[in-house]
């Protein structure tokens, strides 16, 4: 927990205007980790995951990777903020990759099969 504060405090705040947004876990029995997958028995550590959750206790998206590689925390929160538009539409919307918060939506259906690629615009995938 200090650790993680820390952290946030010296590190994570400067990448990020205020920190992370949501608060980080500390696992020291495994026991989280076990339960989806990513503690390492033999080492006695957990590989580094996120899990987004949503309100109705669905794991809606998740990464793990091992420790030297890092996380990207912006495309974290995009992931989130994807998620909870398509929940506010009920799947009305879909989001495509690079897709952030203002930019344009799909509407999923039958019209759609096939014709992704008319829809997408590729710089939302590398737009800053």
């Amino acid at each position: 927990m200090f650790t993680h504060k820390m952290w946030d405090d010296d590190e994570l705040s400067k990448m990020v205007d205020g920190g992370v947004p949501f608060a980080m876990l500390t696992d020291a029995g495994g026991k989280v980790g076990s339960a989806y997958g990513i503690y390492d028995e033999a080492a006695g550590v957990e590989n580094r995951g996120r899990f987004l959750i949503d309100p109705d206790g669905v794991i809606q998206g998740y990464e793990v990777l091992t420790p030297p590689v890092g996380r990207n925390v912006l495309e974290t929160i995009r992931q989130i903020q994807a998620f909870q538009l398509i929940r506010e539409t009920e799947g009305g919307e879909a989001t495509p990759s690079g897709w952030k918060p203002g930019k344009k939506t799909l509407k999923p259906g039958i019209d759609l099969v096939g014709k992704v690629w008319k829809e997408w615009d590729t710089s939302m995938a590398f737009d800053d």
